[in-house]
């Protein structure tokens, strides 16, 4: 048997084949992504959960209707493509006008009940869709066996790649759908309807990831969660290649799936995570990833401070202390387990909302610095032995240490890449705790003891351990109501609001955003820390891109940029996954419900309408 550095050739370009057909679904599913972003302006995180439709509709279709695997590659991607037309037509138009931000979560959103939708009729296994008799068996070549159905999937993939690139960058078609999106009002002066080309291109888009789904149906079998993973990958091939560029992505998809299969080979622990340090390389280096422009706009948002002056801060004060009061007597009337898993969460809310709402910064990775935090703490009470104060002091200083270092890199990034940016290193560090032995994978760190507070209390009490965290929370609640109100906090809306006039009245903006990371991982690990001690463990759980997400809606629910409202919102959805749990999957639904209406029609959230009504900050 031949070898090639060590590795067997059949074993070598098997892995190579396995990294092309996974790079045939980048492309596809990225090509999708990009046409969106770079005709709508939409950041399409339910692209996904698209792809997983495309999936299912190729399963139902020859079930219930009898179609084949042939006709379900046209009418599969085009029932779904009609799903997301009607999404565009009926709720997404309606973002365009706003800031990146709302799109992405919104599509989010989308994609928590479609998930939950599907789990809850059809469970987590997957079903087995069969290859079509024409494309059963395969070639042998001299260094490996070719199975014709993935020799398919490869030549049809890269072949609607090059046709959608040449549709959109060598025909009048094409120019028409680039001039709508950068100056519409002139393409309608010559009779182009604009908003239906806009909706067709979007119908397209999901189109595309529906035609992955199918083409990948009888290869990884038919999953409601088949699309949760991916597409994480998808968006960091969609930032290497240049968010909005065509070619870029159908290159950087193929090329990163063959990067992949060539790492499986020569070091398969790190196969899951190289796309990701690849991704934060790039971005490094070229901001806008290899093919992209470079990017105009930052990731602002839309200001929710109202009112301002004594008796607003009056009104602040005593919300606080009715606050404190009715927590304090709340374990005599409340499990206290649950008063605690909230506050925790709350801490975790408020770090995001302190980053997201005032610096203007959304990371949709800050559960890095959360379950850092908590591996770090449990590690510290159980192996170490060290006291509880001791062990969550020590998560604290992790996860500072780590926001210091992931900032640096993140902070010299805007808008959608900043983000990305921070996914990138969650994903990182998500497969990091997945494989380093002191996290214990996936059955984490458990029994973790509580212990004696300055080993004088005993943390076996329900209602010590609940008055701890209780002290906990208030600390980090006062150190971010007295960030926000200092003149720091005042530089950081200014920031936030209008950064290029900050940069002109001499702030050095970079550094600012930097100090807020820093305090917001800080405040994030605090949070984490207490809750490894509260719960004796530490998971994967809380390292998850779902639970920055859920750690976002708890910001929108109860009010972004209000000092109350993620503390509101985090009761709110820790309520819902409590006392609906035996409802199943269709808590999850629920909350994408909720995040599309905080979206679409409630952005200030509960608390941010009361004080834009009542005209005090909250």
């Amino acid at each position: 048997m031949t070898e090639i550095f060590g590795v067997p050739t059949q074993a070598l370009f098997g892995q190579l084949l396995l990294g092309l057909i996974n790079g045939s679904f980048y492309a596809l599913l990225s090509l999708g992504l990009a046409v969106i972003f770079g005709m709508l302006n939409i950041i399409n995180f339910t692209h996904g959960a698209q792809y997983m439709m495309g999936a299912f509709g190729a399963y139902l279709v020859g079930q219930y209707l009898g179609i084949g695997y042939w006709a379900s590659l046209i009418v599969a991607p085009v029932l779904v493509g009609v799903t997301g037309v009607i999404v565009e037509r009926t709720m997404l138009k309606r973002l365009y006008h706003l800031d990146h931000l709302y799109g992405l979560l919104f599509t989010f959103g989308m994609a928590l009940i479609i998930q939950g939708y599907f789990r809850y009729y059809y469970g987590s296994s997957g079903l087995p869709y069969p290859i079509p008799p024409e494309l059963q068996g395969g070639i042998r070549l001299p260094f490996m066996f070719l199975p014709w159905y993935r020799g398919w999937v490869i030549f049809l993939s890269l072949a609607i790649c090059l046709i959608t690139w040449f549709l959109i960058e060598r025909t009048s078609l094409g120019a028409k759908l680039r001039a709508a999106t950068e100056n519409p009002m002139i393409v309608r002066t010559f009779g182009v309807n604009v908003p239906m080309l806009i909706t067709l291109t979007y119908g397209a888009g999901v189109a595309l990831a529906a035609l992955a789904g199918v083409l990948a149906a009888p290869i990884y079998q038919v999953s409601p969660l088949m699309g949760a993973d991916l597409i994480n990958v998808v968006f960091a091939v969609v930032v290497i290649g240049g968010m909005g560029s065509i070619m870029g992505s159908v290159v950087t998809g193929f090329s990163l799936g063959l990067i992949e299969g060539l790492t499986k080979v020569f070091y398969p622990e790190a196969s899951t995570t190289v796309v990701f340090v690849i991704m934060a390389i790039v971005l490094l280096v070229r901001p806008a990833g290899l093919f992209g422009k470079a990017a105009t706009t930052t990731a602002g948002v839309e200001s929710t401070s109202v009112g301002s002056g004594l008796d607003g801060g009056k009104v602040l004060n005593v919300a606080m202390a009715v606050m404190f009061v009715l927590l304090a007597i709340a374990p005599f009337f409340v499990y206290p387990q649950f008063l605690m898993k909230a506050l925790c969460i709350a801490i975790f809310a408020l770090s995001v909302n302190l980053l997201l709402g005032y610096a203007g910064l959304l990371s949709f990775g800050h559960a890095m610095f959360l379950g850092s935090a908590g591996y770090v703490a449990a590690h510290a009470a159980k192996v170490w032995g060290l006291t509880p104060e001791l062990a969550i002091l020590a998560g604290t200083a992790t996860a500072a240490a780590m926001g210091l270092v992931v900032g640096a890199i993140a902070i010299r990034r805007q808008g959608i890449y900043f983000a990305m940016t921070t996914l990138a290193f969650a994903q990182m560090i998500y497969f990091l705790a997945l494989q380093v032995p002191f996290t214990h994978g996936e059955d984490g760190i458990q029994a973790v003891p509580r212990g004696h507070l300055f080993g004088l209390i005993d943390l076996t009490n329900q209602l010590n351990m609940y008055y701890l965290v209780l002290l906990i929370f208030i600390f980090a609640l006062l150190l971010v109501h007295r960030i926000i109100h200092s003149p720091f906090g005042e530089v950081l809306k200014s920031i936030r609001e209008n950064e290029a006039r900050a940069i002109s009245l001499g702030y050095k903006t970079d550094r600012y955003k930097l100090m807020a990371f820093v305090l917001s991982t800080t405040i994030c690990g605090l949070g984490g820390a207490t809750k490894a001690i509260v719960f004796q463990l530490a998971s994967l759980t809380d390292v998850t891109s779902g639970t920055s997400g859920e750690a976002v809606l708890m910001t929108l629910v109860g009010g972004l940029g209000t000092l109350l409202g993620p503390i509101v919102g985090a009761f709110v959805i820790t309520g819902m996954e409590t006392y609906l749990a035996e409802w199943g999957q269709w808590v999850t639904v629920i909350q994408g419900v909720v995040f599309v209406i905080c979206v679409m029609a409630f952005r200030r959230g509960l608390v941010g309408e009361i004080a834009f009504r009542t005209g005090k900050p909250l």
